[in-house]
């Protein structure tokens, strides 16, 4: 008899274990989109984006001939749950322009994600909403009182955010970093790994890329927008590169605010894994 309940315990034990056990949570305080301000402890069942295009509508550098270059920056990102706008440039005229020529329709865009108050980021923002008013921006905590005022009484619906934030599934906030300028970044994380986004890394972009991967803990697939970088030397590039490479990040695509000197380095050492950014390009995964 002792042998048979024994058995029967390890049996029970075994059925338990297969029943109620759940995969270690992959995240670290994110924020659930319909609970701001309440700390979200488990992700345990997240789920990756399969397929993602990114499309760049407003840069001030060059790709496809015909598309109107200007100081800014704005991306479409497709193929998650809502499509995204991050950023919208510095002018609206060019950004619909740009869109238009792109075969994007702007009433599709479900979301716009603003990444900092600066005008060649948020200078687009009116003339989008006169194509759409339906989409919920989001928007760092910092932002003006008057910006948002602006939009709430034109029945923009608005998201303030403050902490790192789920967008929809698979896209996320890495939340208003910086003791300066307050910036957000987007995290889109894939099957293949993370794509973070930037619109001018003012944080920092090695800061920003530690705070994805604090967030999301898996690896770097491309790190890609604003880095930062007009102004730095050789030796500051090269010890960000550096950082880059410790990171394990696998793709780099730096275009506005980078600087010439950052994106020549930047290709030097990542050779065919260097995306050449520009109004216009198309990055698929």
């Amino acid at each position: 008899m002792k042998k048979f309940d024994l058995l029967l315990f390890l049996i029970v034990w075994l059925v338990c274990i297969a029943l109620f056990e759940v995969k270690p949570s992959m995240s670290s305080h994110l924020l659930d989109e319909d609970n701001m301000g309440r700390e979200v402890k488990e992700y345990a069942y997240r789920i990756p984006v399969s397929t993602i295009s990114i499309t760049i509508t407003f840069d001030n550098n060059p790709y496809t001939p015909g598309l109107k270059t200007a100081w800014g920056f704005s991306c479409l990102i497709k193929g998650a749950e809502k499509t995204i706008l991050f950023d919208t440039g510095g002018n609206g005229s060019s950004l619909l322009e740009n869109m238009n020529e792109l075969g994007i329709d702007p009433q599709k865009i479900d979301i716009v994600v603003l990444s900092h108050i600066h005008g060649d980021h948020v200078g687009g923002l009116k003339e989008f909403l006169d194509k759409n008013e339906q989409v919920t921006v989001y928007l760092p905590r910092s932002f003006p009182q008057e910006f948002k005022g602006n939009l709430l009484s034109a029945s923009i619906k608005i998201m303030e955010v403050h902490e790192a934030t789920k967008i929809c599934e698979g896209v996320y906030t890495t939340g208003e970093l910086g003791a300066g300028i307050k910036e957000q970044s987007l995290i889109v994380h894939t099957t293949q790994g993370m794509i973070v986004i930037t619109g001018c890394a003012h944080p920092g972009i090695v800061a920003i890329l530690k705070r994805a991967r604090a967030l999301i803990k898996d690896d770097i697939l491309l790190a890609m927008g604003g880095f930062h970088l007009g102004g730095a030397g050789q030796g500051e590039i090269e010890k960000i590169i550096l950082s880059f490479r410790s990171m394990g990040v696998k793709f780099v695509g730096p275009c506005h605010c980078s600087g010439d000197l950052a994106r020549k380095m930047f290709k030097e050492e990542y050779g065919d894994s260097y995306l050449h950014l520009g109004v216009g390009k198309v990055i698929k995964f």
